[in-house]
Formats: structure tokens, C-alpha cells, sequence
């Protein structure tokens, strides 16, 4: 799969929705493209890394990131049977504004320091 999203998804799309102009609606399709994502954080970084070299914004990645870690649809599932939908409904409402600020607050760190991420070769 993420060869596939490498290669299928155009680097005008990226910039379109998650570069510079994307805005507020960037961080909903760094959501939804989380949201299914099964195997946690480890298929997640490949992803990251190829929406960086399309030009998606280092603050929508590190959400990205922290999207994966918090709201991937078969992990509520799964936390929902043990703890409850009410504990599950509660913990994403107050995760998702959190993972939204940190990310903005460590994208724009970095950013301001002039970090870039590594190039393959």
C-alpha cells in the first residue's frame, strides 16, 4: 500500500491539499488518511516521508504522524469494546485538538530553525 500511494497520489494533489495554501482543511485529510491505516506508526513513516517529498508542510506531517498514533479506525474499535464508546469518544475529542496544536507548534520549531529532512539519494 505504500508503494501504491507513493506512486498513485500526484505531487500536485499533495501541494493542493497539504502544502502552503492547503489551510484548516489540510489537517481533515490528514485524518482521513490516517484513519484506516493499520500497523500503527511503522507503515506511517514511509507515508510521512513521501508526503514530504510532494511538498506537504512539515506541521501537516508531524500531525500526520500524531494522527496515526491516536485515531486509526481499528484501534478505537478495539479500545471501544474494552473501555467503552463513551471513553472512546472522550479521548479522541480532547486528543485531536492536542495532536493538532503540537503539531503546528513543532512544525513551525523546526521550520523556524530551517530544519529539512534527509534526501534520499
Amino acid at each position: 500500500m505504500i508503494g501504491f500511494f507513493d506512486v498513485w497520489v500526484k505531487k500536485e494533489t499533495i501541494v493542493k491539499h497539504l502544502g502552503k495554501d492547503g489551510g484548516a482543511k489540510s489537517f481533515i485529510w490528514v485524518f482521513i488518511l490516517a484513519g484506516p491505516m493499520a500497523g500503527g506508526l511503522l507503515p506511517a513513516f514511509p507515508i510521512a516521508y513521501s508526503l514530504y517529498q510532494k511538498g506537504a508542510r512539515l506541521t501537516v506531517i508531524l500531525t500526520f504522524l500524531g494522527a496515526v498514533g491516536i485515531g486509526r479506525i481499528p484501534m478505537i474499535l478495539f479500545e471501544s469494546t474494552f473501555l467503552g464508546w463513551k471513553f472512546s469518544l472522550i479521548r479522541i475529542i480532547a486528543s485531536i485538538p492536542l495532536v493538532i496544536l503540537s503539531g503546528i507548534t513543532m512544525g513551525r520549531i523546526l521550520e523556524k530553525n530551517g530544519y529539512k529532512l534527509p534526501v534520499k539519494s
